[in-house]
């Protein structure tokens, strides 16, 4: 998932300290509407996965939160069909992945999971939620940041390359759809751990 010391950065101390808003789960239904716009207005069509990432505390009470958590998403595979599985990055991050073609399941997934931490208070292990989409073999991702409250786009192009064009069309078209951070010295690349991958694998 990149660097270490870039995803302590944005998603460790100094970015909760700068944090613009409070971050708040219900921030992620923005992405219910968002991604019929990335589709009609730019081509762009959901990967069909999303992941939400946090860190880990070592206590029982945690573990029996993430239990929790994995217990509300057997329960909506279920009765959605949304799939899930947990993954550990190189840097010792952890990841909810969630694969349904249904992006309104995606969504609504990845916030029962995110208000789960939260409720139980645990929250400020949340780190980000990420959504995928494709265009002609170019991805794009929206990430939602929890230490700074707002949603900004990342755009690979190479194994560590940007497209920053694209990235600031992302935001010209989403930009009030969603709450899109205004600095951007925190839309930070979340690399994932092997060259074509995603940022959750």
């Amino acid at each position: 998932m990149g660097l270490f010391d870039t995803i302590r950065s944005v998603f460790g101390t100094s970015a909760e300290a700068d944090a613009t808003r409070d971050a708040d789960p219900e921030d992620l239904f923005g992405m219910s509407t968002a991604y019929l716009t990335m589709e009609a207005e730019l081509d762009f069509r959901p990967l069909g996965t999303a992941a939400l990432c946090f860190s880990s505390v070592d206590s029982t009470d945690f573990a029996d939160t993430v239990d929790e958590v994995e217990a509300i998403l057997h329960a909506g595979e279920e009765e959605t069909g949304t799939g899930f599985r947990r993954h550990r990055d190189d840097h010792g991050y952890h990841w909810v992945v969630l694969d349904d073609d249904d992006p309104e399941d995606l969504v609504t997934s990845v916030h029962f999971a995110a208000d789960t931490f939260v409720e139980q208070g645990y929250g400020s292990r949340l780190l980000a939620a990420v959504f995928g989409f494709e265009r002609d073999g170019q991805r794009a991702y929206w990430i939602y940041s929890f230490r700074r409250g707002a949603y900004y786009p990342f755009a690979p192009a190479g194994d560590h390359e940007r497209d920053q064009r694209l990235e600031f069309k992302l935001e010209t078209v989403l930009d009030g759809e969603l709450d899109v951070e205004d600095d951007e010295g925190y839309w930070y690349p979340l690399w994932p751990d092997a060259p074509g991958g995603h940022p959750w694998n």
